[in-house]
């Protein structure tokens, strides 16, 4: 069998490989093959695994294809150091530019580097280390001074540089004289002028690097033997399908709750009454809880939870716990199993949002009390989709995001009308990188998966 499309998921734990028809006039989502991700020998066994799965499902003798793309979260996914000048300023813009393309960050820094933070750059061995600092024609020093220390660390690692405008000459001649013009990208400056978040072109480079450099994981080098087109970070590319969903139908969140992270993204513009008190909130914003997943992470995710409001959910005492979690499967197949990953994916959601909304603040000041919002404004939210394995095949999901709503008066969500919707098919991810060639096919195959007509509508929940 011959198909237009295949985009391969190359996650942590499973593979998927999605199969679409796009060359018609209705573009076609066929169906998915799934295996273990082979991330200890070789991912691509895993891959050819669920392509054969695949042929299975399609009950076909094999299947072949015209493009396949892909997307990896496997070994940790991309992982990423970010540094810059001012924390609330040239760090937070590139931390939210690394966050939209998918990164993991694990070290974030202000100011000049120090010798500890240089050696745990060297011990995370980074995907990726990002540098910026100054406004173009601003303070050029710390980013200058960074670069020259990250650069005598002699490592293999690509360095983009995102800061003032003025060091790029200097830049790029300390690279050259030391042979290391390859691992250089510069781009645009991710905060040019105070208040300004030009995180678009550095998200488009971070990209294009981790395509370059797709070799953390055992085999990744050989993938592009199977994979033809774009390949990029999984958190990247459902973060491109929620652009794609905001482009065409309104303000939206999109909530991800995997096995090992929780993943919310928001692409939305403030409601008028708060725009002036955040002045410089990105449009689109992501958040990444690593410590948050129903499978990898539930161990941490049981924690976080009241123990005593956990086994009052579940009906069952802690010795019924105990044995449930000594044999602990992503899949859950019994309907206390399907509870606790219930229980789980409620609490992932819970946290993931508490740390990803804005919410109000009483602040006392010399004319009085005043009520003022912090972070992100996501009051205008016109819909909520939800995604990942647990938000999507579990029964009554939308009721956990209701009941935050509700319980959450505070918040800067959505009060009336907002509209939860599943990523029923469950390809956000594979539709992202698929529209960086093809987005309207893109949006044609995710409008379907979403079901539209069909949403859940929250009605004057106050």
């Amino acid at each position: 069998m011959i198909i237009d499309v295949l985009v391969a998921e190359i996650g942590s734990t499973t593979t998927i490989v999605n199969a679409f028809n796009i060359h018609t006039d209705i573009p076609e989502f066929l169906g998915r093959g799934v295996a273990n991700t082979t991330v200890d020998t070789d991912v691509n066994e895993g891959l050819q695994l669920a392509i054969e799965d695949l042929s299975a499902y399609l009950k076909v003798e094999s299947v072949e294809y015209k493009e396949m793309f892909a997307t990896s979260s496997a070994a940790g996914g991309l992982r990423m150091t970010v540094h810059g000048l001012v924390y609330e300023m040239t760090v937070r813009a590139s931390k939210e530019a690394a966050l939209n393309a998918g990164a993991n960050i694990h070290l974030v820094t202000a100011n000049k580097v120090t010798e500890v933070e240089l050696n745990k750059i060297r011990n995370l061995n980074p995907n990726i280390i990002l540098i910026a600092g100054g406004t173009d024609y601003g303070e050029k020093e710390t980013a200058l001074y960074n670069i020259k220390l990250v650069l005598e660390m002699n490592l293999d690692i690509p360095i983009i540089y995102s800061g003032n405008i003025e060091n790029h000459e200097e830049i790029i001649e300390l690279f050259t004289k030391k042979e290391k013009q390859k691992y250089l990208k510069i781009v645009e400056n991710v905060y040019p002028r105070v208040d300004y978040l030009n995180i678009l072109p550095l998200r488009k480079v971070i990209y294009e690097t981790f395509e370059e450099n797709i070799i953390h994981a055992k085999g990744m080098q050989n993938v592009f033997e199977i994979v033809n087109q774009k390949i990029m970070p999984t958190p990247g590319s459902v973060m491109e399908s929620t652009m794609i969903f905001r482009a065409a139908r309104g303000n939206v969140i999109t909530i991800d709750v995997g096995g090992a992270t929780t993943d919310i993204h928001s692409v939305a513009n403030p409601s008028d009454d708060f725009a002036e008190y955040l002045e410089g909130e990105p449009l689109s914003k992501r958040t990444v809880e690593g410590d948050l997943g129903v499978f990898i992470n539930h161990k941490n995710v049981i924690k976080n939870h009241d123990k005593t409001l956990l086994l009052e959910a579940l009906n069952i005492s802690d010795d019924e716990l105990n044995i449930i979690l000594e044999d602990y499967n992503y899949i859950p197949l019994s309907s206390i199993e399907r509870s606790l990953v219930y229980q789980l994916t409620k609490r992932c959601t819970t946290l993931g949002l508490d740390r990803h909304v804005g919410d109000l603040r009483r602040v006392f000041t010399s004319s009085g009390q005043k009520i003022i919002p912090e972070g992100k404004d996501l009051s205008n939210v016109e819909y909520i989709i939800l995604t990942g394995g647990a938000l999507i095949n579990l029964e009554n999901t939308e009721e956990i995001v209701k009941e935050y709503i509700k319980r959450n008066p505070t918040k800067l969500l959505p009060r009336n009308n907002v509209q939860i919707i599943k990523d029923n098919d469950y390809i956000m991810a594979s539709v992202g990188v698929l529209s960086l060639k093809y987005p309207d096919v893109a949006f044609e195959l995710l409008k379907k998966s979403l079901r539209i007509e069909w949403c859940v509508c929250i009605q004057e929940l106050l």
